[in-house]
C-alpha cells in the first residue's frame, strides 16, 4: 500500500498533514506516536472513513475516492480503537453482521470463530461481557473474515495482558507471513515491537522520521519525545518564570 499527501481535518483543525507512508505487502509497519499525534485519524483517512485529502494505492488500484464499505470489499481491513462491537449481540452475532455486510458465506463466520479457540467457546455469549482480550480478538477476527491484502489495527495491546498481546502479536505475524500488509499504529513499540520490522513516528499529525529495523525506529521515537518534552519545559519555564 502506498499513501500519499494524505490530510484529515475536522473543521478547521488539522489532525493529520501531508502524510505519506507505504506498507509493503509482507511486512509489518508501525506508526508510532504520542496520544494526540493523529495515529487513529490517519488510519481512518487510509480506511475512508472520514474525510481525507490525498491518495491510498492498494497494488494498481486507487483506493481514494471510494468509500469505505468499498475499501473493506477491494482488501483494505481495520481493526479500530475502542473496537466498536455490538455489545448486546453474540460473538457469533457479531460476526454473522458483519458477513452480511460484505457479503461473505456462513463459512467465513465458521473460519472466524475457530481463528481464537476462546471465540468459539464464547460464541453465544453477548460481546459486551466478554474481557477487554476476548473483545479485541473478536474484532480481529471480524476484520479478516474478507481475507484483507491490507489489515490496520488501531492500539491493538493497549489495556491488554501480557499473554493475550503475545497470541495477536503472533497471529500478526502470521499474517504478514502470508503477503498481507500490516500497520501498527501505537503510542510506543513497548508491547507489539517484537512483531514490527519498520515505520514511521507521527508527531503533531506530521511524519517526523522514518526507520527500517524496530531498535532503530524506537530511538527515532525515543529521540523525538525528548524534543517534545523539551519544548514543554522551555514553555512552563515561560509560564512559571
Amino acid at each position: 500500500m502506498v499513501v500519499e499527501g494524505l490530510t484529515v481535518t475536522y473543521g478547521a483543525a488539522s489532525a493529520v498533514r501531508d502524510v505519506s507512508f507505504t506498507a509493503p505487502a509482507g511486512v509489518v509497519t508501525a506508526v508510532v506516536g504520542p496520544n494526540g499525534a493523529g495515529k487513529s485519524s490517519l488510519l481512518l483517512g487510509v480506511y475512508g472513513s472520514v474525510h481525507a485529502r490525498g491518495s491510498v494505492r492498494v497494488g494498481d488500484r486507487d483506493m481514494s475516492r471510494l468509500s469505505a464499505m468499498s475499501r473493506a470489499r477491494q482488501g483494505i481491513a481495520i481493526v479500530p480503537q475502542g473496537r466498536q462491537l455490538f455489545p448486546k449481540m453474540s460473538v457469533r452475532e457479531n460476526l454473522q453482521v458483519a458477513a452480511e455486510v460484505q457479503r461473505l458465506g456462513r463459512d467465513r463466520v465458521e473460519a472466524a470463530l475457530d481463528r481464537f479457540p476462546i471465540l468459539r467457546e464464547r460464541s453465544g455469549h453477548m460481546a459486551g461481557v466478554l474481557s477487554g482480550g476476548e473483545q479485541q480478538m473478536l474484532a480481529v477476527s471480524r476484520a479478516l473474515m474478507g481475507d484483507p491484502s491490507v489489515l490496520l489495527l488501531d492500539e491493538m495491546a493497549t489495556g491488554l495482558a501480557p499473554k493475550i498481546v503475545a497470541d495477536l502479536v503472533r497471529v500478526v505475524r502470521e499474517l504478514a507471513d502470508q503477503g498481507v500488509a500490516v500497520v501498527l499504529a501505537d503510542p510506543s513499540l513497548n508491547a507489539t515491537g517484537a512483531a514490527v520490522e519498520r515505520g514511521y513516528v507521527l508527531v503533531r499529525g506530521e511524519v517526523v522520521a522514518q526507520e527500517d529495523g524496530v531498535e532503530r525506529l524506537d530511538r527515532a521515537y525515543q529521540g523525538a519525545m525528548g524534543l517534545i518534552q523539551k519544548e514543554l519545559d522551555e514553555v512552563d519555564g515561560e509560564v512559571t518564570g
